[in-house]
């Protein structure tokens, strides 16, 4: 079993697995899939997606946001920037 060493490969190995799911919706499309299995693939694509966005925001919480606050410096911006992204999921 694959085991990511760092965010990085966190990062890109999830991405495959978005890549790889986001395939077989395609494919279930062309071949005229039935409707419910194909929201089930595209679903399993968002639940990827979302995973991607945690690690994301845990790698940026844990440093940019974590250096920025030791050194006093654009701590409005940063806290800006993380609700920035969360108003605009809720939006949706």
């Amino acid at each position: 079993m694959f085991r990511p060493k760092n965010d990085r490969e966190r990062l890109l190995h999830r991405l495959k697995i978005v890549l790889g799911h986001y395939k077989k919706v395609m494919k279930m499309v062309e071949d005229d899939v039935y409707c419910i299995d194909i929201l089930h693939q595209s679903q399993a694509v968002q639940k990827a997606m979302g995973q991607i966005d945690l690690v994301l925001l845990e790698n940026h919480l844990a440093s940019c946001v974590t250096n920025a606050l030791h050194q006093h410096r654009n701590q409005e911006k940063f806290m800006q920037e993380i609700l920035d992204v969360f108003k605009k999921q809720t939006a949706r």
